[in-house]
């Protein structure tokens, strides 16, 4: 099976049994993103020399024997979501050149099992939206069909996903900005209690 079609789980399995590393896990999704994403639209960021370093310190904590099921496992966050020193643009022109000087708890949280940074994704401005077509980096498109929309406002979080760009995505959703994205593109979505 080919390591862009891993779960998370199937992929922690596989860095655990040292079959695969995350380094090389994290240059498949990267080349991934590289072919498909003039297509699909699902990125904003794309922060591949981030997202190696983060591969090669998952590395080095698997052979330490220091890893949970998240150590090592390539992932896209929301560009709703601060990240220190990594643009977030939460899909607006007015934020284009936002770095924030913090990050968002959730992120820290997701840092601190070692998982990589593969990029911010596309997204409704201000997550304001329901098709992924209002932000201002671009229209987000259904990687099943090209034509159709994704949902939204996660949308890049459910294309990436479905588009096999990362293995798992982080977004938000208050009336459905996850579950519908993911229902749109035939994918696993959560939204939290």
């Amino acid at each position: 099976m080919d390591i862009l079609d891993q779960s998370i789980h199937e992929l922690h399995q596989k860095l655990k049994a040292k079959e695969v590393s995350s380094v090389e896990a994290t240059r498949a999704m990267l080349a991934r993103i590289e072919a498909v994403e003039p297509q699909i639209g699902s990125f904003i960021t794309v922060t591949p020399e981030q997202a190696l370093a983060d591969a090669e310190e998952a590395d080095s904590r698997i052979a330490a024997g220091r890893m949970d099921v998240l150590t090592g496992i390539p992932l896209a966050l929301k560009d709703i979501f601060l990240t220190e020193g990594i643009r977030t643009t939460c899909g607006s022109r007015i934020l284009s050149n936002f770095v924030p000087p913090y990050s968002a708890t959730s992120w820290e949280r997701l840092k601190e099992r070692g998982v990589v940074l593969l990029g911010k994704l596309n997204q409704d401005e201000f997550a304001m939206g329901s098709s992924n077509e209002s932000s201002a980096f671009g229209t987000v498109r259904n990687p099943w069909d090209t034509t159709r929309i994704p949902g939204g406002s996660s949308g890049g979080s459910a294309t990436a996903v479905a588009a096999r760009q990362a293995t798992a995505t982080l977004g938000t959703d208050t009336g459905g900005s996850i579950r519908q994205p993911a229902s749109h593109c035939s994918c696993v979505g959560l939204k939290p209690t």
